[in-house]
């Protein structure tokens, strides 16, 4: 099995719409945003929403209240994607609603009478990722990614094949993990998944160093290999720490070309990469006049833009 026979052509991707704020999706203004993007040579986006979790040891997950979009919401955005010919990944996401990053919601890692565990916290986990690939089947989406960055989580094999097992059962379209920087090659369950993904926040300088370390990752499990998100915000030092949406800076539209063109070089040189999903861009785009005054991580209406348009066209035309 290659690459090439999954994907059949580059993704050439950005993550649309995060967080997913309930009614933020279904405006004029988000058409407007997902089609202005599009214009941008992109094929695919992944439609990223978040339900949260009170604290990272809670194990009941609110994807159904207030503030994740409705169901509507995101049929709207699978329909309105695919008006404009894009491909889509449903990319249904859990946060923590004290700020704790997502990446520490962890428990002991055997079950223990009167404390929460991963036993809770997966049922309640496979309810929200059921629900999103019931949608993702009717709707016909391309690719659903079943997980974000789940750090902690990512050791609990037994409990994510047995959801990859249910989802299987109600969507027949391509099923990714997304997990976090630097632990691609700590999955021991890539082999359950058809697509390798990761978020590629690597420091401008070591793209070729970690480049060579998922390679072997991804040679070892013979599947294909995205990454689910890759990119840098438009702010000075952030090429360096592009994983740091905090980081103090002027903004600077130079910074985030500089990163786009060595990860591009980077990464179109690597015949095993299928391509990017960016992150991102918002449902309520900014006002392209104040776009230099912008310091996050869409290129919109900055020098990166034309010059990511550029990339994805070639890739693109390469037919890789």
């Amino acid at each position: 099995m290659t690459a090439a026979t999954i994907t059949g052509a580059p993704v050439c991707g950005m993550t649309w719409g995060w967080v997913g704020t309930r009614g933020t999706w279904n405006t004029p203004g988000a058409a407007e945003s997902m089609r202005v993007m599009a214009e941008h040579s992109v094929t695919w986006t992944a439609l990223a929403y978040a339900a949260l979790q009170p604290t990272p040891f809670s194990t009941d997950i609110a994807f159904r209240d207030e503030p994740t979009v409705t169901d509507d919401e995101l049929v709207w955005g699978i329909r309105q994607a695919h008006s404009l010919g894009l491909k889509v990944c449903l990319k249904p996401v859990v946060n923590v609603a004290d700020g704790t990053w997502r990446a520490h919601i962890g428990f002991f890692d055997w079950d223990v009478p009167g404390e929460p565990s991963w036993t809770q916290w997966f049922a309640s986990y496979t309810r929200f990722i059921l629900h999103a690939a019931q949608i993702a089947e009717a709707e016909g989406c391309e690719m659903l990614c079943i997980g974000c960055e789940m750090v902690r989580a990512d050791g609990q094999e037994e409990h994510w094949r047995r959801l990859i097992t249910d989802v299987r059962a109600v969507y027949r379209g391509l099923i990714t993990y997304n997990c976090d920087k630097y632990q691609e090659d700590h999955v021991t369950w890539w082999d359950a998944v058809d697509v390798i993904a990761s978020s590629g926040y690597y420091p401008i300088d070591s793209w070729e160093h970690q480049l060579d370390r998922i390679e072997s990752v991804v040679t070892a499990a013979d599947k294909p290999f995205i990454f689910m998100e890759a990119g840098c915000p438009s702010r000075e030092g952030s090429p360096a720490l592009p994983n740091d949406w905090t980081l103090e800076g002027a903004p600077s539209e130079d910074a985030q070309l500089a990163y786009y063109q060595e990860m591009f070089r980077a990464c179109r040189n690597r015949p095993w990469i299928e391509g990017l999903m960016l992150w991102d861009w918002p449902a309520e785009l900014y006002d392209e006049h104040r776009a230099a005054d912008d310091d996050d991580y869409c290129p919109y209406g900055k020098l990166a833009a034309p010059f990511m348009a550029q990339q994805y066209a070639a890739w693109s035309g390469s037919n890789r």
